[in-house]
Order: structure tokens, then C-alpha cells, then sequence
């Protein structure tokens, strides 16, 4: 297991990995040991371009654990462009399981990767701000640094 952190705008968040891809973007609030990897130093490169406002897309191989379910979920978030958000019940129906709502927003909860795996960018279906693990400051802030950027093509 690789792991390094790296400062943002929100505070300090880990980047942890395998071989085989990203396993964590979490914020944490505290440092530890480090034993960073190519996959981990791409990671920390495009975190800091997407802060930057330079990257709306990450391109990193993912391997985080999951069930099936969440898989799926997972994957369905990944679809969901920069600068736009969607309901749960919307992800459901993309997954094609349109009673799936409560499941969908408890998968998206345990998104171990944050940010690059895009939960936040999930609302409530009346437009209000719904939980996030990093909290809702930090999902407030991400929607809005998202809806600053230009679309670039």
C-alpha cells in the first residue's frame, strides 16, 4: 500500500493506493508516514491542477473496495461532467434501478475517493446541499470552485 498527502484548499487530504490503482482521496486531519508511488504522485499532480481550476477530469486508475452496488454507483458518478449536479433518485435511474434511491445515497457516502469519484457533486433532488463525509463546507466549496471554471474543451 502507497499512501502521501498533500495540502489544499480545504485542508489535508490522503492519497493512498495500490499497485493496481487509487484506493483514497480522503481529507484527514493529520499526517502520517508516507511511501509515495508513481500512482500516488499523479494523483497529488492532478488533485493540484484540479484546485488550481486547470483540470475538470481526472485520469487515474481506481481500485477502490466495494461492493458490486457500489461499484456501479461509483462508476455512474464518474459520468456526472464537471460543474453539474444531479440527484440521487438521477442516479439511480442511470444505474437502472430507479427504487434504488436511498441505496444510491448510502453508496455515495461511502465513496472512498473523493473528489476524483465526484459525490459532491450530488444534491438533494429539491436543490439543497445533502451530506457529504468531508462535510458540507467542503462540498459547498467544491460546487462553487467547480461553477467558477470555465468549460474547457
Amino acid at each position: 500500500m502507497f499512501s502521501q498527502f498533500i495540502d489544499s484548499p480545504l485542508g489535508l487530504i490522503r492519497i493512498s493506493a495500490t499497485s493496481d490503482g487509487i484506493t483514497e482521496v480522503l481529507f484527514t486531519d493529520r499526517s502520517g508516514d508516507t511511501t509515495p508511488s508513481p500512482l500516488t504522485e499523479l494523483a497529488a499532480q492532478q488533485l493540484q491542477a484540479y484546485f488550481a481550476g486547470s483540470l475538470q477530469q481526472f485520469s487515474l486508475p481506481l481500485a477502490a473496495s466495494g461492493t458490486a452496488f457500489q461499484q456501479q454507483v461509483w462508476q455512474a458518478l464518474c459520468t456526472v461532467p464537471f460543474g453539474v449536479t444531479c440527484s440521487y433518485a438521477d442516479i439511480a435511474r442511470r444505474i437502472g434501478n430507479e427504487q434504488a434511491v436511498r441505496a444510491v445515497g448510502a453508496a455515495n457516502g461511502r465513496n472512498p475517493i473523493a473528489i476524483v469519484v465526484p459525490c459532491h457533486r450530488v444534491i438533494g433532488a429539491n436543490g439543497t446541499l445533502t451530506g457529504y463525509a468531508g462535510g458540507l463546507d467542503k462540498k459547498a466549496w467544491l460546487l462553487k470552485h467547480e461553477q467558477r471554471q470555465p468549460a474547457l474543451f
